[in-house]
């Protein structure tokens, strides 16, 4: 399967369309009735897990750290942490330069627009399909590790403190990725640097999605993110502290997710479910927009990309057979890049 060069269709940015569409959204952003957030689904009252960190170094606290961080990944694929360690300043800078980016003027941003092949840069869809109903949502993507893809000149250079602030910024999310492996490791009876090394060690992949929700004139017909697992090892998504928007499948129904202050909101990953032997979950969810703008961080910590990812050998009993066939990252993630967005349906079709 080959990654077309170039988008099917001209790419119209959503912010410009929300700056200009008062009333009504275009035909290409309104959802099927049984995909719209207002029908066809459930609206759940709860939350996901919120696990403090700081019990890590505390040996009357850890345990039940443990446990707890053990529950979430394997009952509900979610959680969110506290006190772990990135300075709540940082998360407030790295993602106000972002919404500066977005309200630069359009000629700047264009100069990153990007193409399906690797998404970095300036984009507006996923997915390749033409006459494909589209999210109401920009996007900006970048690469920061392996060294060898991360390319300043791929960034913004505007606003001035951008490459600055998330170069220090990716480095402290990175830094946390590697303690939540050890804790999984541990959890699934592995040695601590299991997981890690499965990744690929030092070599692992790091890539940052920044979201931009512009306001939508109809937010009950349409979505910002389509229903979806996330294909990588782990994420950490930074939300938008005042506007709610990331909902969690549970069960039939949906869980808006209330941030908790500088809380990261966590996920487990496909490639994780995979190596796990499904005891870890990455589990759909999705993004709902509103009247008012957002802007979120996504960061993805994923293995090499030319590792063979598939279920781990001390996880694999007579009871519990190989659930999935072994595959590069690269591979499964040029399944997603073709597709686009598609529910839970990758780790059983590619």
């Amino acid at each position: 399967m080959d990654c077309p060069r170039d988008w099917p269709e001209p790419i119209v940015r959503v912010q410009s369309l929300s700056d200009t569409c008062t009333d009504t959204i275009p035909k290409r952003y309104i959802k099927p009735p049984e995909a719209r957030p207002s029908l066809g689904s459930t609206t759940i009252e709860a939350n996901i897990p919120l696990i403090d960190l700081g019990g890590i170094h505390d040996d009357n606290l850890r345990e039940t750290l443990l446990k707890d961080v053990s529950e979430a990944c394997r009952e509900w694929g979610f959680f969110q942490v506290v006190n772990h360690g990135v300075s709540p300043e940082l998360m407030d800078r790295a993602r106000e330069v972002w919404r500066e980016f977005f309200h630069q003027p359009m000629e700047v941003k264009q100069a990153y627009a990007n193409l399906p092949k690797t998404y970095e840069g300036y984009g507006s869809r996923l997915g390749v399909e033409k006459g494909a109903i589209l999210d109401w949502s920009d996007y900006y993507y970048l690469h920061y590790l392996p060294c060898n893809l991360r390319d300043f000149n791929k960034w913004p250079a505007l606003p001035n403190k951008l490459r600055e602030v998330i170069t220090e910024y990716s480095a402290e999310v990175v830094r946390l990725g590697g303690i939540l492996l050890k804790l999984f490791s541990i959890n699934l009876g592995l040695k601590e640097e299991f997981l890690q090394n499965a990744f690929g060690g030092d070599d692992i992949g790091a890539c940052l999605r920044v979201n931009f929700y512009p306001k939508c004139p109809q937010p009950d017909m349409t979505l910002g993110l389509s229903p979806h697992s996330d294909p990588g090892g782990m994420t950490f998504l930074l939300p938008d502290q005042h506007v709610p928007g990331l909902q969690v499948r549970r069960g039939d129904g949906w869980i808006t997710v209330k941030p908790a202050p500088h809380a990261f909101i966590v996920n487990i990953g496909d490639q994780l479910q995979v190596m796990s032997n499904a005891i870890y979950k990455s589990v759909e969810h999705r993004v709902i927009v509103s009247a008012q703008e957002r802007v979120s961080l996504a960061y993805f910590y994923n293995p090499k990309s030319d590792l063979l990812i598939q279920p781990v050998t001390e996880l694999v009993t007579p009871d519990r057979p190989a659930l999935y066939p072994a595959m590069t990252f690269d591979e499964y993630r040029l399944y997603i890049r073709t597709k686009g967005p598609l529910g839970k349906s990758q780790l059983g079709k590619c």
